[in-house]
């Protein structure tokens, strides 16, 4: 039964579109919902039953209530999302997607270049997408670039080139660097892979077979040759297509699977006709083994259609497996799109085939995941058992340092949690406290900033820390620790001796004055445990020298010009948004550099000697 500042709170509650926020003790917000008419929708928690296990519980904790009037309940969907992503309440199903979708861009030059793109838009240039991943963008340059051969080289290395290159040499571009074809039939080229990629194939054909006739009546035998082979490749590359779609351009098909105590979220993308490929999410606390009602798992897809489009592209329509009263969600996207967006739930025809494919994805997606989990469940069981850790272990956190002789110092730290690594959590940290290369200190910061923010409950608490080193950063490790108060905290280093070689790693452990020393061990090169430190000591590595590679690169691009005398942050900026990069800059000739604003015939010449 509710307490008596709740049965007061929803005795004034108004029948009006709003926000609610379930507040529990410490005033911390146990769950955040939307709500047509609040007193109907927040009174019913306490009047109904049959609630899933989670909001049962959660109903146990509140202690008060919380609610924002908003004017309508598209308005009121708006302010839920946006408090569900800043506070990630404990009883909301959160779908965190860090990264942003990648584009394919036709840029705005006079010989547009080809390129992959992620981050925000630039209205001199043309945007295709998004694409589900990465990879499916770099395909479809790969698939431009043998039917409309346009160029993916930077503009710097574009504007010094003084023969084709290998691109060129293979069919793979028409090399207009050095004018090996008009700028108006590079231009014909571009206008045909805008609209390849707007899915108008067949009038690209049909302008390719004009084009081909015209070339022959007037005997241009060669020009008609290369257009008919042209047409050739791109019906090749149509007949390949395993989805197209005539009636529909651009599409998101969802579909929404619990199975074996997992649910998923599969979305297959339909892109100018064309299936592009699929991305399954999984919420970020993934259900248990418990029930899940059509109605809660009908509120689910609401949820993440919600968290996944606002404040992103959508497209025209999005097609769902489930029913959920969505004018509210439809009022919202359409007013963020400026046009109307087509929500439609249980479809016929080629769309219901989009839904089982989608449907079949995260039913793979689900298999794959426990089979992944489970494997990541045995290792860490086997680590468990041989070293003696807690039972109930469950997060580890595992830490490297990456520089050039000190160059550039950077540290990681990646997460094993739940069974798998939890790349969404990994962090790294830029070390200050030396530049000469002492890994001592580097370490001793980066645990010492990590430690801080556990001591505040910034993070979880890990059960197990992992440190790549030996005895060394392994006492570096215990006394942050101890100065931190982090006694529960379990810790033992992995070093790899001089060979560096994998199966070969003692497992050191910290000394301590309250416990027997424990002895460094060696386990068996197929120890599933093993397996599992080794794993994360991978990932440690990898992650830490991409951050350390990124860093130098930076500081070295900057430092090249930086110790040329007259050359400030403005005219730094200036050479290298002409040039792109340092490397550029150097390629320039000078009077290619006495064209940027401010650069003189004389720091022209300056800059020339340094960088040769």
């Amino acid at each position: 039964m509710p307490n008596a500042a709740i049965e007061e709170t929803l005795k004034s509650l108004p029948a009006r579109p709003g926000v609610y926020r379930m507040i529990g003790a410490d005033d911390a917000v146990l769950y955040v919902g939307k709500a047509k008419q609040l007193k109907n929708r927040v009174s019913s928690y306490f009047v109904k039953s049959g609630h899933s296990a989670r909001i049962t519980m959660m109903i146990s904790q509140i202690v008060r209530i919380e609610t924002t009037v908003t004017r309508s309940e598209a308005e009121a969907l708006l302010l839920e999302n946006n408090l569900i992503k800043s506070l990630e309440p404990k009883y909301n199903v959160v779908f965190r997607d860090d990264k942003s979708y990648p584009y394919l861009c036709i840029t705005g030059d006079a010989y547009p270049q080809l390129r992959f793109f992620r981050g925000k838009p630039d209205k001199r240039h043309q945007y295709f997408g998004p694409f589900p991943s990465a990879w499916s963008v770099r395909e479809g340059i790969q698939t431009l670039q043998k039917v409309f051969q346009l160029r993916t080289c930077e503009n710097t290395v574009f504007a010094h080139r003084s023969r084709p290159c290998m691109l060129a040499q293979i069919g793979r571009c028409t090399a207009p660097c050095v004018s090996h074809i008009s700028e108006e039939d590079y231009k014909a080229d571009v206008k045909n892979a805008a609209m390849f990629l707007r899915g108008q194939q067949d009038e690209i054909i049909r302008e390719l077979q004009g084009s081909m006739d015209i070339a022959a009546e007037t005997l241009e035998f060669e020009r008609a040759a290369r257009i008919r082979d042209k047409i050739a490749r791109l019906n090749r590359l149509v007949s390949k297509q395993f989805v197209t779609s005539v009636s529909e351009r651009d599409v998101d098909v969802l579909a929404v699977v619990h199975e074996s105590g997992m649910i998923a979220v599969n979305i297959v993308m339909i892109r100018g006709g064309q299936h592009v490929g699929d991305r399954t999410f999984f919420p970020v606390k993934n259900a248990t083994s418990e029930s899940v009602t059509p109605e809660e798992l009908a509120e689910l897809c609401e949820t993440f259609i919600a968290q996944h489009y606002i404040g992103r592209d959508v497209p025209r329509s999005i097609v769902s497996t489930l029913e959920f009263d969505s004018d509210a969600l439809v009022d919202a996207l359409s007013a963020q799109t400026k046009g109307r967006v087509e929500l439609l739930c249980n479809p016929i025809g080629e769309k219901r085939v989009w839904l089982r494919m989608a449907e079949e994805n995260a039913r793979l997606a689900i298999t794959a995941r426990l089979r992944q989990s489970e494997t990541g469940q045995a290792r860490l069981q086997a680590l468990i058992d041989v070293l003696q850790l807690p039972e109930g272990t469950q997060r580890l956190e595992c830490f490297d340092i990456s520089h050039t002789m000190g160059e550039a110092t950077v540290a990681s730290c990646v997460v094993f949690d739940s069974g798998a690594m939890q790349t969404g959590q990994y962090r790294r940290f830029n070390i200050e406290s030396t530049s000469d290369g002492d890994d001592y200190m580097a370490m001793k910061e980066a645990l010492t900033r990590r430690a801080a923010r556990i001591a505040k409950e910034e993070v979880p608490r890990p059960d197990v820390w992992v440190i790549d080193g030996g005895k060394g950063q392994v006492g570096i490790a215990a006394e942050v620790l101890a100065q931190a108060g982090l006694h529960d905290i379990v810790l033992f280093g992995s070093a790899k001796g001089v060979e560096r070689k994998k199966g070969m790693e003692q497992i050191v452990f910290p000394e301590s004055d309250d416990e027997p020393v424990r002895m460094p061990i060696r386990l068996p090169s197929d120890h599933p445990g093993l397996h599992l430190i080794q794993q994360m000591q991978d990932e440690a590595h990898r992650f830490a020298i991409m951050g350390h590679r990124a860093k130098r690169a930076k500081n070295r691009e900057g430092s090249a010009l930086d110790d040329i005398e007259g050359i400030g942050p403005k005219k730094r900026k200036d050479l290298l948004k002409q040039f792109g990069s340092v490397r550029g800059v150097a390629a320039a000739s000078v009077e290619d550099l006495m064209r940027v604003p401010g650069i003189s015939a004389e720091l022209a010449e300056r800059i020339y000697g340094v960088l040769h």
